[in-house]
């Protein structure tokens, strides 16, 4: 079984989405999300991102956001980011010596804390789950 984490900057909004996306569309693959920064550490998923996934008929539970560890990169075998800031501060937390990390997304995906696009992401999200190989 292939192993994915989703990373973002608060782990509050698009990582946990996505991860919640990947485990309703994309059972066969194990995935967790998590942060680049400690902002939100222990925080529940943003309210506005739960309404979207509640839209989609996406299920959830209660989440804890978290920030990526280095071990990380040794249990999983892709590692997503939303966009270009979050490839960035990721370096802080670990190097790519295997090339596990890069965009979901040929594109960034905006973060939808300042946007208030939660469909938009939704739809972003997805596009990029149903791609990964």
């Amino acid at each position: 079984m292939k192993k994915v984490l989703f990373v973002c900057h608060g782990n509050i909004c698009r990582s946990v989405m996505a991860e919640y996306i990947c485990k309703y569309v994309r059972p066969e693959i194990e995935c967790e999300s998590a942060a680049v920064s400690y902002e939100e550490e222990g925080n529940d998923i943003y309210p506005p991102a739960k309404r979207c996934l509640e839209r989609h008929g996406i299920p959830y539970e209660r989440h804890h956001a978290r920030r990526m560890e280095r071990r990380d990169y040794d249990r999983f075998d892709r590692i997503y980011v939303m966009d270009r800031s979050n490839l960035h501060l990721i370096r802080r937390i670990t190097d790519d010596p295997e090339g596990k990390i890069s965009l979901l997304n040929a594109y960034e995906i905006e973060d939808p804390w300042y946007t208030g696009d939660f469909d938009g992401v939704f739809d972003q999200i997805m596009e990029g789950v149903k791609k990964i190989a």
